[in-house]
């Protein structure tokens, strides 16, 4: 049986509590359109893991998740595969995901929009990425890193200061020092690519880090991953190079391929993949495609 309610999960913490402000004042204003909205702030990753789950399988109008790529990630392994309609507050650092499902970040702006949407109703259909390094597969929305990113966000978690995005600028310049070139084994579609490189990076989406396309040609409407290696590059080359992420031409430069594959398997001596900011675990990983895996509400005008 279907539930007619909002529920909006927020994390507390998120924006040092910017994310549960925004969802209040979201709640706020859907309620003014005469939807019913729930609010559940969760203690721990843990209990916002059990309570998307619980969330989901009441059936509501649409699971929403408030915070950043940290708390999207946790309801949607909870969402994924269902028929519930998924959105996100986007309350975080870089919000890559939330900008590319087109969610509006002032929480007026999105309420509106959400009430909008689920009165018609509007909903699309979106792919997935599955991962999995041994343990329980994971799901993911955007982009999964190995290599030099994957070292930085090591680095990055181990800080206490800065915070922020300049917290991963810092780790940058500390890996630049010590990293060396990794020698990858990369099957997609079961066909083997060997060579060293600086990074390889699975998009199901194209971005992270606050705008970093990694894999600009990436859509989540497609069916397919796009995978971006970048090959050995000198310090000196890699910072002229690395600004062009943003604007996704890094792609042109000699030392970067792009592959495209339904199934993908990541093989690296001493490698941590990340997925959506989160830690996955340890390299070797298998990535795969899932179509039409999130019933997404569309916020579109």
């Amino acid at each position: 049986m279907s539930d007619s309610t909002v529920i909006l999960l927020a994390n507390p913490a998120a924006g040092r509590g910017r994310a549960l402000k925004s969802a209040e004042a979201a709640a706020a204003k859907l309620r003014t359109f005469g939807a019913s909205v729930e609010l559940v702030v969760p203690e721990s990753a843990e209990d916002a893991d059990i309570a998307a789950r619980q969330a989901v399988a009441r059936v509501p109008s649409a699971i929403v998740a408030c915070g950043g790529d940290g708390t999207m990630n946790v309801v949607l392994q909870a969402v994924a595969m269902s028929a519930v309609p998924f959105a996100i507050l986007p309350c975080g650092t870089g919000n890559d995901n939330a900008r590319g499902l087109g969610m509006p970040v002032d929480p007026v702006i999105w309420a509106t929009a959400v009430a909008a949407s689920i009165s018609q109703p509007r909903v699309r259909r979106i792919d997935l990425a599955r991962a999995q390094t041994g343990g329980p597969g994971r799901w993911f929305l955007g982009v999964l890193s190995t290599g030099f990113d994957s070292c930085v966000n090591e680095r990055a978690n181990r800080m206490e200061w800065p915070r922020g995005r300049a917290k991963y600028l810092v780790g940058i310049a500390a890996e630049l020092r010590s990293f060396k070139p990794v020698a990858y084994s990369v099957s997609v579609d079961g066909i083997d690519h060997s060579d060293e490189g600086m990074l390889v990076c699975v998009g199901n989406g194209s971005s992270y880090g606050g705008g970093m396309r990694v894999c600009p040609t990436a859509h989540i409407q497609d069916g397919l991953l796009d995978v971006t290696w970048v090959g050995p590059l000198k310090t000196s080359t890699f910072l002229r190079v690395f600004p062009s992420v943003f604007r996704g031409t890094h792609v042109e430069n000699p030392a970067v391929r792009v592959l495209r594959g339904r199934e993908i398997r990541i093989q690296a001596a001493g490698q941590v993949a990340y997925a959506d900011g989160e830690r996955l675990g340890d390299v070797p990983v298998d990535i795969s495609v899932v179509p039409d895996a999130l019933h997404v509400l569309d916020l579109a005008d």
